[in-house]
């Protein structure tokens, strides 16, 4: 029996987790083999969608197996699955709606959310496969350091 504990703590590990598996996947993934997807995200879009978009298909499935699974016979992965979309949902409320306005969503007041925000269009700033900086999404280093590493590579924020 999972108890009702367990389920919250393996919730907020798989969302925890995501950040981590997010920044990995984001710097080694993206910005290595898969940026064949990921170059259509640092260019300015063409239409309602961009191939780098199919990402987020690829990152749904884990959530899928894991919640159907969860229902059906396995209950510990069902609050892993819901951990893995709780965290897609946020990341696509942060990153297509604030960072990047492609729907309606008030931008974050917060000091926390201006930085993530900040940050995030430091890592555009860089339009090609190496030299970017700042791979996370609900993470990120200060502002000054993220300039300060990239005036360091020689592109300026």
């Amino acid at each position: 029996m999972v108890t009702f504990g367990l389920k919250v703590a393996l919730f907020l590990a798989a969302f925890a987790f995501m950040e981590g598996f997010a920044w990995f996947t984001h710097k080694y993934v993206m910005h290595g083999f898969g940026w064949v997807w990921h170059r259509s995200h640092h260019e300015p879009r063409h239409g309602a969608f961009d191939l780098n978009d199919l990402f987020a298909v690829v990152f749904a499935a884990p959530a899928i197996v894991a919640i159907y699974f969860g229902t059906n016979g396995l209950p510990w992965l069902l609050p892993v699955g819901l951990g893995i979309t709780a965290y897609g949902a946020v990341y696509f409320i942060f990153h297509d709606g604030m960072v990047h306005q492609r729907f309606k969503v008030p931008l974050g007041k917060s000091a926390y959310w201006k930085r993530l925000i900040q940050a995030h269009r430091i890592h555009h700033a860089v339009h090609t496969k190496e030299g970017a900086v700042s791979f996370g999404f609900l993470l990120a280093r200060p502002v000054r350091e993220l300039k300060a590493k990239l005036k360091a590579r020689g592109v300026q924020a």
